[in-house]
């Protein structure tokens, strides 16, 4: 029971305050017009402050497993290639393949990954989830971009190296995430006060600033919900219904199953050292479902955005169902 609950109070808000926006759409509390300014709000101001945040707060990157960072980087890009090729081979339709490519590998670790690891690892499993996120976050994002730009239905013809650069370059959540970097790196290659903390921090130095980040994050991730929520619309399921389960099976069943399943085997080799505490951060990572900014960027850059809105609702509802499982089966064979 105490795992059902940890696994519904992780993925249960996200459903409530996705109901609660379409609900408000629904009673015509905003207009379509609102919903297209603040899709734009989020994608370029609130999701960028969010992960910016989320990856400064990085408190001690001095536990780092080398190992757990290097196998989870690997497995991100295995799956985006492999996913790659699943769906060239699923769908013809150039906008859906993108939504569908980036439905594989993405999970929705910036938003509920400390959460959930929180839930079912404790503290030490929200460590290694916030080391993780240094990582794989702004990996997510540049697969994404690139993935995006290549199966844009905006303009005509394959994009161009050159062009996917640039598309990298002026994301907004990438540059979220590389500013954060930057600041994050200064602050431990500083040298050090009498006291061993670093001479200079926004958090201690710039406090105004960093508590304008923080408020400007903190509206991020329920605006992007109500937003999707306005924007669902449950007359396109049937016809979007087989590229859902689609894209449900591979976020939520096999993407978890061959990362984890591949970890635990390496460790059985002694190849790497997947210890009880990381597995959690495992689930977060590889079983989570699709990332709520998927649907936001694949909107914004041209491709298929209703079946990316679908994708989020429908793997945040099964994902209750799969996390529970998850851990079911991890605390069955002891690896959590």
């Amino acid at each position: 029971m105490d795992t059902l609950i940890f696994a519904a109070n992780s993925v249960l808000p996200i459903i409530l305050v996705i109901l609660l926006g379409y609900w408000l759409r629904q009673i015509g509390f905003y207009s379509k017009a609102f919903l297209r300014t603040a899709n734009k709000l989020v994608f370029n101001v609130g999701i960028p402050s969010y992960l910016f945040y989320n990856v400064y707060t990085i408190e001690d990157f001095g536990q780092i497993n080398v190992g757990v960072v290097v196998y989870c980087t690997l497995a991100i890009l295995v799956l985006f290639f492999v996913g790659l090729g699943c769906t060239l081979l699923f769908t013809k339709e150039k906008g859906k393949r993108g939504v569908l490519t980036q439905c594989v590998f993405r999970s929705n670790f910036a938003i509920i990954g400390l959460t959930l690891a929180e839930a079912i690892g404790g503290s030490d499993a929200v460590g290694i989830a916030a080391v993780l996120s240094a990582f794989s976050i702004p990996l997510f994002n540049v697969l994404a971009v690139i993935t995006l730009s290549i199966f844009s239905e905006n303009g005509s013809g394959r994009p161009s190296v050159k062009s996917i650069f640039i598309s990298i370059a002026k994301n907004p959540l990438i540059i979220g995430v590389v500013l954060a970097m930057i600041c994050l790196f200064v602050r431990y290659l500083e040298p050090l006060g009498s006291d061993g903390q670093p001479v200079f921090t926004i958090k201690d130095d710039m406090p105004y600033l960093f508590k304008a980040v923080e408020s400007v994050s903190s509206i991020a991730s329920p605006l992007a919900l109500i937003v999707l929520g306005g924007q669902f619309t449950f007359s396109a399921v049937g016809s979007l219904a087989k590229e859902i389960v689609y894209g449900t099976t591979w976020r939520l069943v096999i993407a978890p199953v061959a990362a984890i399943g591949a970890a635990y085997l390496l460790t059985s080799l002694g190849v790497i050292n997947v210890t009880a505490a990381d597995y959690p951060a495992f689930i977060a990572l590889f079983g989570s479902p699709v990332a709520v900014s998927s649907a936001i960027m694949a909107e914004a850059m041209g491709c298929h955005g209703e079946l990316a809105r679908q994708l989020v609702v429908w793997t945040s509802l099964v994902s209750i169902a799969t996390v529970f499982f998850s851990i079911v089966i991890l605390r069955s064979l002891g690896m959590i």
